[in-house]
């Protein structure tokens, strides 16, 4: 168990995971510094946050040495599939996740991996749901690369934290009523920051976090 603050990099800091989890990592005495790596500003200031901006995640250099010295990454972009075809859900699920992984690998061998994927994924990446194909080989191949420890939070319903801006106008009317109706489903997104800067710092038994995985790690 590592008590020291540490050190993360975040993406996704202009979605509304990507904020809450950004918004408990600033107020947590056991984060250090957060790197928000964006291809906007987060429009957050604080004395532990830092940015840098990248307009394409798949052009970063494997020897980057702005994301040298973390000690993890809270990996919180990802995008809806409506719409969309495979082959660019793909490009921009896994294929920009695992670059941007294998970067952070080569500069940080000792780092945690911390991926949000999405309740249903398929671990077998052969059925008939498409993003959840490309979410379970994220998590697979990602678990292959060789971090200190990678792990997958599932999460559910996520309940924003006070002060998010990046809430989806159509989202604000159910936050209430989510956590009352399906509670076994629902957790905050202090949860989910809490959870993963546990498991940095304390580990956990399984590299596949279900919503009550998560919510036992935030303990």
């Amino acid at each position: 168990m590592n008590s020291q603050p540490i050190k993360i990099i975040l993406t996704g800091a202009t979605g509304m995971v990507g904020e809450g989890v950004l918004l408990e990592c600033l107020e947590n005495p056991n984060i250090s510094e957060v790197l928000s790596v964006s291809r906007k500003p987060s429009g957050k200031k604080h004395a532990k946050l830092k940015e840098y901006l990248v307009s394409d995640f798949l052009t970063i250099d494997l020897n980057d040495e702005n994301l040298k010295g973390y000690d993890a990454c809270f990996f919180c972009a990802g995008i809806s599939s409506v719409g969309m075809s495979e082959e660019d859900y793909t490009k921009i699920t896994y294929d920009t996740t695992l670059h941007f992984a294998k970067v952070l690998l080569n500069l940080n061998p000792e780092m945690v991996f911390n991926y949000v994927s999405g309740a249903s994924t398929d671990k077998t990446e052969s059925g008939k749901v498409m993003w959840a194909r490309v979410k379970g080989k994220t998590e697979n191949d990602l678990k292959k690369l060789g971090f200190k420890d990678a792990y997958n939070f599932r999460p559910g319903f996520m309940k924003p934290v006070d002060g998010q801006v990046h809430v989806k106008w159509f989202f604000k009317p159910l936050i209430w009523l989510f956590p009352i109706v399906l509670p076994s489903k629902s957790l905050t997104l202090h949860e989910v920051g809490k959870a993963m800067i546990n498991a940095v710092q304390k580990g956990y038994s399984t590299s596949v976090l279900e919503i009550q995985d998560i919510k036992n790690l935030a303990k």
